[in-house]
Parts: structure tokens; C-alpha cells; sequence
């Protein structure tokens, strides 16, 4: 802001005070040009954005990358693949273990209801 002929300690009380107000007008115009174009009160303030990708997308990267090191590095790309790999069958309770289970939760929830009374 300041020239590198200029000091500090050199400017009188009025150039002080002069330059303390235009520094507060440039604030002010600031405030309102953000406002204005709808930018945050403070620059740098804006929320940052949490990127995500899907599992398709991590997955044709992941290949992607794998082809290239394989490319540098001399290893046939034919045992890279794209496909996904089996996922574990889903275990599934019985309607009887489901109806075990739930009057077993019955009568703990009951007996500590009844404790704390």
C-alpha cells in the first residue's frame, strides 16, 4: 500500500488519520460489493464442499491406474479387470429368531424400566 519511499514514522497526525479513513471507506465499499454479488461477509469464509465420487467412478480410476503402472512397469494389463467383485450374501434372520429376539428385548427393557422405578 505504502510506496517504499514513504515511512511511518514520517506522515504527521493528519496523514495518519487520513489513510486510517480511506482504509475504512475500502472496507466498507468491500462489505457492500459482496453483498451485493452475494459472496460470504469475510473472503475465505465460504463453505467448503465435501466432493464425492461413486464406486463406479473409484473403480474405473483404480483401473485406470493400474493400467498405467502396469504400463510402465511391464505387467500385462490382461489380469486387470473392471469387474466387480462378488459381494457376501446378505445373512437373514428367521420370523422365529426375529420373535425370539424381540420378546428377549421385551423383558430386558421391562425388568430395567422397572429397576430405575
Amino acid at each position: 500500500m505504502l510506496t517504499s519511499g514513504m515511512n511511518l514514522l514520517e506522515l504527521t497526525v493528519n496523514q495518519l488519520k487520513r489513510a486510517a479513513a480511506i482504509k475504512e471507506q475500502i472496507e466498507n465499499l468491500s462489505k457492500e460489493l459482496r453483498a451485493i454479488l452475494g459472496a460470504p461477509a469475510m473472503p475465505g469464509a465460504a463453505p467448503k464442499k465435501n466432493r464425492t465420487m461413486s464406486a463406479a467412478v473409484k473403480r474405473k480410476i483404480a483401473v485406470a491406474q493400474k493400467a498405467r503402472w502396469a504400463k510402465i512397469h511391464g505387467v500385462k494389463p490382461a489380469a486387470l479387470s473392471v469387474k466387480r467383485t462378488a459381494r457376501a450374501k446378505k445373512k437373514r434372520m428367521s420370523p422365529a429368531a426375529k420373535a425370539k429376539l424381540s420378546t428377549k428385548l421385551k423383558a430386558y427393557w421391562a425388568a430395567k424400566k422397572a429397576g430405575e422405578k
